[in-house]
């Protein structure tokens, strides 16, 4: 079965992961209950994985880099362990008052990945609970899913006027809704 999109770009925090604000160590992080149910639903369906995520913490001294590769470290594990294709995490750890274009919703991260891995951006999916996850999708004409844990909610409301192409609970419905759509 040919998958819907060619990769699916993943938000970190509050789409993969609870986001309590800036997480600085593993012993902080710790993944949604349904995350890999639902990365496994649709890896079972042909989908592949990016995760692009803003860390803004290292920009302002509040998260240590050591300690943020250990948790992109423990992630990228897990989705071995689970036989998930992660092509990559990209990261960007600018302060947003002197942000460079890799920082969402801009799209030097996904235009990094593109080029490292050949995707192809207009046919694949950005899921994540922010406006800017959902602006930095639709600025490379790629569908969007905002999933309204995280600050999904919020973000519901400031998209009114942009709607995202799909709302879902959480990725765990997301992913059912996609592999029904296949």
């Amino acid at each position: 079965m040919k998958p819907h999109y060619d990769t699916v770009f993943l938000d970190r925090d509050g789409t993969i992961n609870p986001d309590p604000g800036y997480i600085g160590s593993l012993e902080q992080f710790e993944l949604y209950p349904f995350t890999f149910d639902a990365l496994s639903l649709l890896a079972e369906n042909g989908y592949r994985f990016c995760i692009i995520t803003n860390q803004s913490g290292i920009g302002r001294g509040l998260i240590q880099q050591k300690k943020l590769d250990e948790i992109h470290t423990f992630i990228k594990r897990e989705f071995e362990k689970k036989g998930l294709p992660l092509l990559g995490i990209y990261v960007c750890p600018d302060h947003p008052d002197h942000a460079s274009e890799r920082r969402k919703p801009d799209s030097g991260m996904f235009l990094e990945a593109a080029h490292e891995h050949d995707i192809n951006l207009e046919n694949c999916l950005m899921i994540g609970d922010t406006p800017g996850d959902i602006f930095a999708g639709q600025q490379l004409d790629m569908d969007t899913m905002l999933v309204l844990t995280g600050k999904g909610v919020e973000a519901k409301e400031l998209l009114k006027n942009n709607p995202p192409t799909f709302i879902v609970d959480t990725l765990l419905d997301g992913a059912n809704q996609l592999v029904s759509m296949s």
